[in-house]
């Protein structure tokens, strides 16, 4: 019975430790990138949070290349920030994908 009330413990220790590590995600940062000229800012918890265009992508001519620039960078930040939570999260699930985890 020892044993069991040890390893309760233990799981809920590491519960808490998950529920931390998830919180912490939104205040790390990642950014995506596209020609130089546009970033995504993202969280770790895959929350777009800013956008920056330089000028020069401004082309009226060529709306469609600078929204392609916007997708392609906001898919790269999105993919960091993904990559950032599987780190974060894979030390308490072992590299397992635990839906609804992260």
């Amino acid at each position: 019975m020892n044993n069991m009330n040890q390893m309760m413990k233990q799981v809920k220790k590491m519960q808490e430790q998950m529920l931390k590590a998830q919180e912490e995600l939104v205040n790390k940062t990642v950014e995506g990138t596209a020609g130089g000229v546009v970033t995504v800012t993202a969280n770790g918890q895959k929350k777009i949070l800013s956008v920056t265009i330089k000028p020069e992508a401004v082309d009226p001519d060529d709306v469609e290349m600078l929204q392609d620039l916007v997708l392609t960078a906001v898919n790269d930040a999105l993919n960091q920030a993904e990559e950032l939570a599987n780190k974060d999260m894979g030390k308490f699930t072992g590299g397992m994908k635990i839906p609804g985890l992260f």
